[in-house]
């Protein structure tokens, strides 16, 4: 038995890799392509695992994709690979089609072919599950009801736009062609292998090197934060018990602005990695917003509860402290990741604000 899990060297495809492989003997057929925010060094603790079968490549390519299932007969695709930064794709739109847009549409093409071959308690076990984001709900007002899986679709940035396409496809494969197909639309994931463009990561690393904290705005944006190890967790068991055709949001029940999580890193940081120039709050700059900037985005995560059991782990509190340490004791794994291209864009998307 294998599962395929596009994007598995990504933040949240290789944490989920690795959760999964930590509790199950089921090998991982593992596709992505390794772009800027892909990386091998995520896996390197499944170097030489048998059970770890990894393959670069796009999700658009179908002939590869074909292959892949007709070697491997996975029980469930698990699709993760996507362009996700919303500042990226304000910079650069077409990339996020091709990956987001095209590339989930090959995969329903292949995977519907792939199990209109299946028969009986194979083809009635086999499932897709798509992992989508809580962006595409657009935007809440304050004390707004959070985000249900019934919300209307309203996104703001062509990276929200890509998902909510994408959303869109996986639905109706379902409703057309029968395809067994999950979604979950998650929040705001954070943990280990985050890459630094996003704000907790940047936040550390620019901390670490004594370099400004950019904060958009006000900084009063508010998001639903969840340690990445919980999303995993509830992937698992919609995997395992959720409803075909239904939708599952997962969320960490954590609303905090972005100003506050900016302090609340600086705050461990004083206390773990004190820096003798004094609190790392000095570094906090605020910088020109981003263009469609959404205000708050919250979850109501009950569904998940009420169907399947689930709820997470981590506090946010304990989950924000395992990640500074993290980042704090992989120090390599920073470096390595900043390379050239990711200067470039540093500079590109916040030297003009």
């Amino acid at each position: 038995m294998s599962i395929l899990v596009t994007g598995g060297a990504g933040f949240i495809g290789s944490n989920f890799v690795l959760d999964w492989l930590a509790q199950s003997d089921e090998r991982v057929v593992n596709l992505d392509a390794l772009t800027y925010a892909g990386n091998l060094q995520n896996l390197a603790s499944l170097q030489g695992d048998a059970r770890h079968v990894f393959m670069r490549g796009d999700i658009t390519d179908r002939a590869l994709v074909d292959r892949l299932l007709a070697e491997h007969r996975p029980r469930a695709i698990v699709h993760f690979a996507a362009e996700s930064h919303v500042d990226r794709s304000i910079h650069g739109p077409g990339a996020f089609m091709k990956t987001n847009v095209d590339g989930t549409f090959t995969l329903l093409e292949a995977a519907r072919a792939h199990w209109n071959t299946l028969q009986g308690d194979e083809k009635a076990a086999w499932r897709f599950h798509h992992v989508s984001t809580d962006e595409v709900y657009g935007s809440l007002a304050p004390g707004a009801p959070a985000f249900t899986e019934t919300h209307p679709y309203e996104p703001n940035s062509p990276y929200s736009a890509s998902k909510a396409a994408s959303d869109h496809l996986v639905r109706a494969w379902h409703h057309t062609y029968g395809l067994p197909v999950l979604t979950t639309n998650c929040s705001n994931n954070y943990g280990p292998f985050h890459f630094p463009e996003k704000l907790i990561p940047l936040m550390i690393v620019n901390a670490l090197a004594g370099k400004p904290l950019p904060v958009y705005g006000d900084g009063q944006q508010i998001r639903d934060w969840l340690y990445v190890g919980d999303h995993c967790s509830a992937i698992r068991a919609v995997l395992a018990g959720g409803r075909v055709g239904e939708v599952y949001n997962i969320g960490g029940w954590n609303e905090q602005a972005n100003i506050d999580i900016v302090n609340i890193v600086c705050g461990l940081l004083d206390e773990l990695r004190p820096d003798p120039a004094g609190p790392y709050a000095r570094l906090i700059t605020y910088v020109k917003d981003r263009p469609g900037h959404d205000r708050r985005y919250a979850i109501d995560a009950r569904k998940i509860e009420r169907e399947l059991g689930w709820r997470p782990a981590e506090t946010f509190g304990t989950g924000i402290r395992k990640t500074v340490r993290w980042y704090l004791e992989h120090a390599d794994w920073v470096a390595n990741v900043q390379s050239g291209g990711y200067r470039d864009w540093l500079s590109k998307n916040y030297a003009a604000r």
